[in-house]
C-alpha cells in the first residue's frame, strides 16, 4: 500500500510528465515552474505549476504566493518581449489535473508570425479556444517557443 507522501509524489510526477514540465521549462523558482504548454491554443501558452503536490489553491503557503507574484512579473515581461501579447489570461481550472497550476494564455487581437508560421487567437475577444493545438504537426515548435521565451530576457 502506498503512503500519502508516496501517492502525492506519484500524482505530481504524473502531472509534470503530462505537461512535459522538465522538457519545456522556461523558468523555475523554489516553489513554481513556468513551462511551455505542449498544446498551443495561442502562441506562447504556458503552464505555471506548483513544484509540490497540492490539490487546491488554499493549500498554497504565503511564501509560495509571494514567489508566484514575482514569477508572474517575469512571465509577462518575457511574453511581451518575445511575442507582444495584448493581454494574458490565467486560468486555474483543475477539473482534470488535481494539481495547483494555471494555464497561462497570451491573447492577441491580431495574428502573430513566429518560426515561419501564422498564429491566430481564435477565441479573441472572448474565451480562449483551449482545445486548439496550433501547429502541433510541426516538429520542435514547442521547443522553439521555449527557447524564444528563455532568450527574451537575456542580454
Amino acid at each position: 500500500m502506498m503512503s500519502e507522501g508516496q501517492n502525492e509524489a506519484r500524482l505530481l510526477a504524473e502531472f509534470r510528465s503530462k505537461f512535459q514540465v522538465e522538457e519545456l521549462l522556461i523558468a523555475q523558482t523554489k516553489a513554481w515552474s513556468w513551462s511551455v504548454r505542449p498544446a498551443q491554443p495561442t502562441l506562447g501558452a504556458g503552464i505555471l505549476s506548483l513544484n509540490r503536490h497540492a490539490e487546491c489553491f488554499a493549500q498554497v503557503r504565503g511564501d509560495e504566493m509571494a514567489e508566484l507574484g514575482e514569477l508572474i512579473g517575469f512571465v509577462e515581461k518575457s511574453l511581451r518581449a518575445a511575442f507582444a501579447y495584448d493581454i494574458v489570461n490565467y486560468l486555474m481550472l483543475m477539473m482534470v489535473d488535481h494539481q495547483v497550476h494555471f494555464h497561462v494564455i497570451p491573447r492577441y487581437a491580431a495574428a502573430r508570425r513566429f518560426a515561419g508560421l501564422d498564429w491566430a487567437d481564435n477565441g479573441w475577444p472572448s474565451l480562449p479556444a483551449l482545445a486548439e493545438r496550433q501547429h502541433a504537426d510541426q516538429p520542435g515548435i514547442t521547443g522553439a517557443i521555449c527557447q524564444a521565451l528563455q532568450a527574451a530576457n537575456q542580454g
